[in-house]
């Protein structure tokens, strides 16, 4: 019986061995793969939150340059516009004035045939006839004369300046030219008559002088 026990402990222990050793293999296999587990799990989570944390911080840096960029763009826009605004102010304030200047221009014309009027009335009057003789000639005459400057201290009071360019050089774009014509003494170019005055409009011309110029002599 002994001897029966004794051979059933030494077949069974080899047995109860390796199923010890199996397990310890089993465990520590276990182990490592949780171990692993874990592992990938932390790792996992430390990926995510460094992807949480740089999306953010990429989000606002592609916002920030957006907004750099529009507000960039806004004042470029913000100053064209105020450029616009100056250049359309000057323009208005231009015409505004020059409206003031020169929109009496027609009724100045018209006024001007009064005084080409009176100059030839003045100029028609014998200067030997005006005596104290023919006195009411001579009170014509001189009714006439104070007109003529009156008129003269009007027009230059808002501008209107006479144009009497007799020996002066021709300038086209105050002079007109009927005629050349040949003048000993005198310059080619050379204004030698006027037959009307011509009148300028705060420095612009509102009619030209007409008058005969000199030519070369031939």
């Amino acid at each position: 019986m002994a001897a029966q026990c004794s051979g059933l402990v030494r077949r069974t222990f080899p047995a109860i061995a390796l199923s010890l050793r199996t397990s310890s293999r089993l465990l520590c296999t276990a182990a490592k793969q949780k171990n692993n587990g874990q592992n990938l799990e932390d790792d996992s989570s430390q990926n995510e939150q460094k992807t949480d944390n740089t999306t953010p911080e990429k989000t606002l840096t592609e916002e920030k340059v957006k907004l750099e960029e529009q507000l960039k763009e806004t004042l470029e826009k913000y100053k064209r516009a105020l450029a616009d605004t100056e250049n359309l102010r000057r323009r208005s304030q231009k015409l505004v004035e020059e409206a003031k200047l020169y929109g009496i221009q027609g009724f100045c014309k018209d006024l001007l045939e009064v005084a080409d009027i009176l100059e030839k009335a003045t100029a028609s009057v014998p200067k030997e006839e005006i005596k104290e003789e023919n006195p009411h000639l001579k009170n014509l005459y001189e009714g006439l004369v104070m007109t003529e400057i009156q008129i003269q201290k009007v027009f230059k009071k808002h501008g209107l300046l006479k144009l009497d360019p007799v020996g002066t050089k021709f300038d086209p774009y105050e002079h007109e030219a009927l005629f050349h014509t040949p003048v000993e003494g005198k310059e080619p170019g050379t204004i030698a008559l006027v037959t009307k005055v011509g009148y300028k409009l705060h420095g612009r011309t509102l009619r030209p002088a007409l008058e005969q110029k000199t030519s070369k002599m031939f």
